[in-house]
């Protein structure tokens, strides 16, 4: 009988205010207008428009990092925020300051009941914990009937990657991207754990350059204009193939 591979270690020590200074936070600005700035509003739109209506709605995302996500849904969905280190949280709390913050480990949903959620976020969190076929099922436990289950993940697959180094890549030159998986496996861990998926797609070709000869900033313009449509669009029709990121929006059916 073959043995079971030891699930990959969590680095926890690059957690923490290090982690925003570095890898992909490094040499993207955070400010207004930004990529960054533009896709949690892009994220915000996501979320109201597939969550469950109705009252009393209450929202968690793990991985909460600086807070910005919650800090523009606050005022729609009761909203608790996860994160391993407390200067993290406190970045949760000083951006969103009607929502709580906990430092917790978003590989642990134990603390919360069966049901208590109605969308269940996290953006670029999944790749970073150790088993996370097991998060996904406890997702699904804490979501309500009904509930939104949206996430976002790299994807190690997509089409153009060829053209890039793999191990210095928005996806590679991050040494905290432990589960790094392709669709299929994404999906397939959401299906088992009694998820619908109802959109499974990209979100452009921004990690440039992908040609020689182009300087980087026509490259954006030109492999990024998809993404941009998108986003001010709030659509959600990029294929797999052409995201540097995968974006997966899905649903606990109504009778579960």
């Amino acid at each position: 009988m073959t043995e079971q591979a030891p699930p990959p270690r969590v680095p926890v020590e690059e957690y923490g205010q290090q982690y925003f200074e570095s890898y992909n936070y490094a040499d993207r600005p955070l400010g207004r207008f930004s990529m960054y700035w533009f896709a949690r509003r892009y994220y915000a739109a996501l979320v109201r428009r597939f969550a469950p209506p109705g009252q009393d709605r209450a929202l968690l995302e793990l991985g909460s990092g600086l807070g910005h996500l919650l800090g523009l849904l606050q005022d729609d969905f009761a909203c608790t925020g996860l994160d391993l280190d407390p200067w993290t949280v406190e970045q949760t709390r000083r951006n969103a300051p009607r929502a709580t913050a906990l430092v917790q480990n978003a590989d642990d949903l134990s603390p919360f009941a069966a049901g208590q959620f109605s969308a269940v976020v996290a953006l670029h969190v999944v790749e970073h914990l150790p088993d996370p076929a097991a998060t996904i099922g406890e997702v699904h436990r804490i979501l309500r009937p009904g509930g939104l289950w949206l996430f976002a993940t790299p994807n190690p697959v997509y089409r153009l990657r060829a053209r890039k180094d793999p191990a210095t890549d928005a996806i590679g030159k991050d040494p905290t991207h432990i589960n790094c998986q392709p669709p299929a496996r994404w999906r397939a861990w959401c299906e088992e754990a009694g998820f619908a998926v109802l959109r499974h797609f990209g979100d452009g070709l921004w990690d440039v350059p992908y040609l020689p000869v182009l300087p980087d900033a026509v490259q954006f313009g030109l492999f990024g204009l998809p993404a941009l449509l998108q986003v001010l669009t709030r659509g959600t029709f990029i294929p797999l193939s052409q995201g540097v990121n995968q974006i997966v929006i899905a649903r606990k059916a109504d009778s579960a």
